[in-house]
């Protein structure tokens, strides 16, 4: 959906903005190629390529790679085989997102950012809220946004309140300037954590968190090499379902509860997308 390569790098890539990556694709879609005098000067070029490299709508490894990036062996060149596995739980930690980029966020989500109507905001007796509902994961995550005028918010983020102010054409968030961000139809990706959040319809709250057990979905573009159950099989919660390789590596999906498989749509050797059913959950008998 959105796609965005710093100048001052090599990037060789056949994808642009508005492809579709199908699940015939090679791994590789895009390769970041920098130099320089030396391993330091070289790495500093490609912390910096990564860090303004701009992805939406696909799932990639770059906060891995800028995790890598500046992992303290592979800077020195103390680098074998055994290092990914040892360091993965830093190399694959998730930042967590603070109030102001969620502020920014729900800002995006209402077009709000982008408002320049002198009456934006404007209630006759009190200021208005508008209520913002973001989801990361598994989590929802309420907002509201107290509009006092076009060029001034506050945003509520839990307990916290953030202040959104723009001036000279440009957001604050608490003090602080924003950072590039997109939304793609109903998600917004964060270019800097490589993060993405779902806009929630409210109205589409309940329909949606009651099937989030009952269907199993391919995470990525992948090939199916081994399902483990068929219809009608009882299942505990753990239980290894199906097998997909994807990205080069094997990920073993397993039930997310107890139940019964109600159908399986994919069998080894099938090319599935992100996003297909694999699997159809439903309760135990007397569950």
């Amino acid at each position: 959906d959105h796609l965005s390569f710093p100048p001052d790098v090599r990037a060789d890539s056949a994808v642009r903005p508005g492809d579709e990556i199908t699940p015939w694709y090679d791994p590789m879609i895009a390769k970041i190629i920098v130099h320089g005098a030396d391993r330091e000067a070289a790495l500093h070029g490609l912390r910096r390529g990564l860090d303004a490299t701009e992805i939406a709508g696909t799932v990639t490894n770059i906060q891995f790679l800028r995790s890598l990036a500046r992992h303290a062996g592979f800077a020195a060149g103390d680098v074998e085989t055994g290092l990914i596995a040892r360091d993965l739980e830093t190399l694959t930690a998730t930042p967590d997102l603070s109030p102001g980029q969620l502020a920014q966020a729900a800002l995006l989500a209402t077009g709000l950012l982008d408002r320049t109507d002198p009456l934006t905001g404007f209630s006759l007796w009190a200021p208005l809220d508008w209520p913002v509902t973001l989801r990361s994961g598994d989590a929802d995550i309420p907002v509201t946004i107290r509009t006092l005028g076009p060029d001034a918010m506050d945003v509520a983020v839990g307990q916290t309140t953030v202040a959104a102010r723009r001036a000279g054409g440009r957001w604050r968030f608490d003090g602080r300037a924003g950072e590039p961000m997109a939304r793609h139809g109903k998600s917004i990706t964060l270019f800097a954590s490589a993060r993405t959040l779902e806009i929630r319809d409210p109205l589409d709250a309940v329909g949606a968190s009651a099937s989030t057990e009952d269907d199993i979905r391919a995470p990525m573009p992948g090939l199916v090499t081994a399902v483990a159950v068929a219809a009608g099989a009882e299942v505990a919660e753990g239980d290894r379902l199906l097998v997909l390789e994807a990205m080069k590596m094997e990920h073993v999906l397993r039930a997310p509860r107890d139940g019964v498989i109600a159908e399986v749509t994919a069998a080894a050797g099938d090319q599935v997308a992100a996003g297909g059913l694999l699997i159809a959950l439903e309760p135990a008998p007397g569950g």
